[in-house]
């Protein structure tokens, strides 16, 4: 029968993997309906995704601290990569303020703070075993026997602090890692609106202009990347909102044609009030994936429910 002191180390052990868990399948989730078609930031999601859950059964099949301290770890790094990348941007990808953003961090946030109590919480004593004071006090009474014991009895338990102070110090940390979330999070615009659009995004009154794209003409912005349209909208709705609008950013309207460019302007107002343009019916986008003027990876692919093209010019 469990003694009453070990129960709260195997209830850490088992909340912390539980929360890796949830994060790494939040992380998949990402990943399958849109991130992997990101260059670099694909392998990072990837990444984290088989290490939080490689890290997470660590945790459930073995009471090792130094495991422990690895997923407190891990956790803490992936929310360092995301607020690096809603603050600054990451690999050329700007994250924005997304609900499954929002629910990552937290957990993390979490799931640090329950690890790492569990990490620096010495061993109880009735897990020292052979090699405690209690067991190895020689009958002797020589005192070099009674300090060899202490020491052995410190090795078996393990160094590592009161209950106190690691619940105290992992909570200090989880503050101010909650308090950058907020902050981070409070900078940064959510999906759809003309200031939290990400790479290739465009101002309000900016031009549309032609390029060549792989042997066709299609529209792009006053930058030069490639717009999109998406098969699910229609001439007055967009149904990319949330995490969709992350990756594929609403282009901001109204905006004015340059030379060569045909085709009937339009705007739509958005779920959150802002106003997106169209072309020829369709609701605009760019493209994460595009680092630049003259790509076009998004074009067909199936993603968040539907598939994108590339906005052909009218009679390109």
């Amino acid at each position: 029968m469990r003694s009453a002191r070990t129960m709260p180390r195997l209830a850490l052990r088992v909340a912390g993997a539980g929360l890796l868990f949830a994060t790494a399948a939040i992380h998949l989730d990402l990943y399958l309906t849109g991130y992997r078609t990101i260059p670099t930031i694909r392998w990072l999601f990837l990444l984290q995704v088989i290490a939080a859950f490689a890290v997470g059964a660590l945790v459930l099949a073995t009471p090792s601290r130094l495991v422990a301290a690895a997923g407190a770890g891990l956790a803490l790094s992936t929310l360092g990569g995301y607020l690096l990348s809603v603050q600054f941007g990451l690999f050329g990808f700007r994250e924005v303020r997304t609900t499954a953003g929002i629910a990552a961090g937290i957990i993390e946030v979490a799931a640090f703070a329950v690890l790492a109590v569990y990490a620096a919480v010495r061993d109880s004593p009735e897990r020292a075993g052979p090699g405690s004071a209690s067991a190895a006090a020689p009958s002797s009474g020589a005192p070099e026997a009674g300090l060899a014991g202490r020491a052995a009895g410190l090795v078996g338990r393990g160094a590592g602090l009161g209950w106190r102070q690691a619940c105290l110090g992992a909570t200090a940390v989880a503050v101010v890692a909650l308090a950058l979330l907020g902050g981070a999070l409070a900078g940064a615009g959510s999906p759809g609106g003309v200031s939290s659009v990400g790479p290739g995004s465009v101002r309000a009154g900016a031009g549309l202009r032609s390029t060549t794209v792989d042997g066709v003409r299609v529209l792009t912005n006053a930058q030069g990347r490639t717009l999109y349209w998406f098969s699910p909208d229609t001439p007055t709705k967009s149904v990319c909102n949330g995490s969709c609008a992350a990756y594929w950013p609403p282009v901001p309207g109204p905006l004015t044609e340059a030379a060569g460019v045909t085709g009937r302007l339009g705007t739509i107002k958005r779920a959150d009030g802002s106003t997106q343009e169209t072309y020829d019916g369709h609701p605009l986008y760019t493209y994460a994936g595009d680092s630049g003027p003259g790509q076009a990876n998004g074009n067909n692919l199936d993603l968040n429910g539907g598939r994108w093209h590339e906005m052909l010019l009218s009679g390109g």
